[in-house]
C-alpha cells in the first residue's frame, strides 16, 4: 500500500509576493483591505546631531591622554656662533715645535712688540683686527661672514707690505681673550714670516698637504706667546699651486680649526699679480685684505689683482706706508700722556 501523502511544496515567488504585498496573483487585485489599517505614523523631523566620527560602529582607539603644559613662550635663539662649520669634536692639534719670538727684531721693523707699551703701529692693528672679528662675529646688525676667521692678507706686487700686516695683525689678535691665532706662511715661493718673528724654520704647509703620513703638529710652531701659534711655508713645491687647489688643502683648514673654536686662520698670500697661488688661496677664506702701498701701488695693479681673488667674496684694501693723516690723526699719542 503506497501512502500517499500530499507533500506540501514552497509556495512559488508570486505567492510569496502576494502575501507580503496582499496581492491576488490570479486577480491581480488586493487581498488585504487596506482602507482598515491604521495610518502611519508621521515622522519627526530629527534634530541635528552633532558631528561625529564617520566610523560610528568602531572603538574608538584613544592616544594617552597627556595633560597639557601651560604656555611657556619660547626662549630667544642663541646667537649663532662664528665657528659653526668648526668641528668641535676632534682634539685640537698640539703643535709639536716651541719657539720663542724675537722682540728686538720686530722692534727694529717698526712692528709691533708683544709685552711693550702701546704705540701707534699698534693701535692701527687694533681698529684692522676689530674691523675684521666684526665681520665673522656678526656683531651688531652686520651678518656673520662664512668662513669669516679665515683671512687671507695679499697683495698686488712685492714690497707693499703684506707680509708687514699679516705679522702684526697676528700679533694685535693674539691677546684677544676669546681668540687664539694661527699664522700661516702661505707664500712659498719666498716665505718670510718665519725670519720677520726669528723662528726657526722646518716642515709646514707644503710638507702637510703634499705627505698626509706627516703628523700635523710637527708643522706647527707654538710660540712664547700663548694665543700665536705659527706654521711655516715649508719645503718648497714644484706643485704647489696644485697642491693649494685640491680639497687636501680644505680638509687641513678644517683640522687646523677642529677643537679650537675660537681659532683665527691669518694666511700671507704670495703676490697676487706675481704668482698663481694667490687667486687659489682666495677659494679658501672669507676675508682677503689686500695691502696697497701708498704712492706705489698702481690702480691699474690694484684692480687687476682685485680681479683675480674674486673666488674670496669680501675684500678690503688696507693703506700701507701713509706718511700723513688729512685731519692730523696720530695713534697711540694717548698712552704715551701723562695725564687723561
Amino acid at each position: 500500500m503506497n501512502d500517499q501523502r500530499k507533500v506540501k511544496r514552497p509556495p512559488s515567488l508570486l505567492e510569496r509576493a502576494a502575501d507580503m504585498f496582499g496581492i491576488d496573483p490570479a486577480a491581480n487585485a488586493p487581498t488585504i483591505d487596506v482602507s482598515n489599517l491604521p495610518p502611519e505614523p508621521e515622522k519627526k523631523a530629527k534634530k541635528a546631531k552633532p558631528a561625529e566620527p564617520a566610523a560610528a560602529s568602531q572603538p574608538e582607539i584613544l592616544e594617552p591622554v597627556v595633560e597639557a603644559a601651560p604656555a611657556v613662550e619660547p626662549a630667544p635663539a642663541p646667537k649663532p656662533s662664528p665657528r659653526k662649520d668648526v668641528a668641535k669634536a676632534a682634539p685640537a692639534i698640539v703643535p709639536a715645535r716651541q719657539g720663542s719670538i724675537d722682540r728686538e727684531r720686530l722692534a727694529a721693523r717698526g712692528m709691533i712688540v708683544p709685552g711693550t707699551p702701546v704705540t701707534g703701529i699698534a693701535e692701527e692693528y687694533r681698529i684692522v683686527k676689530r674691523e675684521l672679528i666684526r665681520n665673522f662675529g656678526g656683531a651688531g646688525n652686520r651678518p656673520i661672514l662664512p668662513r669669516g676667521h679665515r683671512v687671507l692678507i695679499a697683495s698686488a706686487n712685492p714690497g707693499e707690505g703684506k707680509t708687514f700686516s699679516a705679522v702684526n695683525l697676528a700679533l694685535s689678535l693674539a691677546v684677544e681673550a676669546d681668540h687664539d691665532v694661527l699664522l700661516i706662511d702661505a707664500d712659498i715661493a719666498k716665505p718670510s714670516v718665519i725670519e720677520a718673528l726669528g723662528l726657526e724654520d722646518g716642515p709646514g704647509l707644503m710638507d702637510a698637504l703634499a705627505d698626509s703620513r706627516l703628523a700635523v703638529g710637527d708643522c706647527l710652531i707654538q710660540t712664547d706667546i700663548p694665543g700665536l701659534k705659527v706654521m711655516p711655508a715649508g719645503t718648497g713645491h714644484m706643485h704647489d699651486t696644485e697642491l693649494l687647489a685640491s680639497a687636501r688643502t680644505e680638509a687641513l683648514l678644517a683640522q687646523l680649526e677642529a677643537g679650537a673654536p675660537g681659532r683665527i686662520l691669518i694666511l700671507d698670500s704670495p703676490p697676487v699679480l706675481a704668482a698663481s697661488p694667490a687667486a687659489v688661496l682666495a677659494g679658501h677664506v672669507g676675508q682677503t685684505i689686500m695691502v696697497v702701498r701708498a704712492d706705489e701701488t698702481l690702480e691699474s695693479a690694484l684692480r687687476d689683482a682685485i680681479g683675480l681673488m674674486g673666488a674670496c667674496p669680501h675684500i678690503q684694501l688696507l693703506l700701507n706706508g701713509v706718511k700723513f693723516s688729512p685731519g692730523g690723526r696720530r695713534f697711540g699719542t694717548y698712552y704715551g700722556q701723562g695725564g687723561a
